[in-house]
């Protein structure tokens, strides 16, 4: 049974993934640049230039990753971004702080800090795109 306490591992070896990255397609690419950077607190890790355009975005937070990727049009321009799934980032800061200078820099909480029965603390936002965001607190 794959969910035995025991130390043995699966055979074949089952996936095992390390880290996971998130590539967003975004409206504005200088605006969504700003407000990860200057909202969310997110530094940049290599900018990306095609024909002498700025392309995409690589940006990082401690060891999570998010690529912002221009879009290009081709499925419409008014599409709808981040429906149906959102991206929780665990933290061990202090998540009142963070929510604080997120309000500070411009940014609107769809929920404010709570407590979770599973222990963790949280608030929700969401990115100039409509992308779903959580923050959480380590438990």
């Amino acid at each position: 049974p794959r969910c035995s306490l025991s130390t043995d591992r699966a055979q074949p070896e089952t996936f095992r993934a390390r880290t996971l990255s998130a590539s967003l397609t975004v409206k504005d690419l200088p605006a969504s640049l700003a407000w990860y950077s200057d909202v969310l607190g997110f530094t940049v890790d290599q900018r990306h230039e095609r024909g002498g355009a700025l392309r995409a975005v690589s940006l990082k937070a401690g060891s999570v990753r998010i690529l912002l990727g221009q879009d290009d049009g081709a499925k419409g321009t008014d599409r709808i971004k981040g429906e149906g799934f959102s991206l929780q980032f665990t933290t061990a800061q202090d998540i009142d702080e963070i929510a604080r200078r997120i309000k500070a820099s411009g940014g609107t909480l769809e929920s404010e800090p709570e407590d979770t029965p599973w222990g963790a603390r949280v608030f929700r936002l969401k990115d100039p795109d409509g992308f779903k965001l959580v923050i959480s607190s380590e438990r």
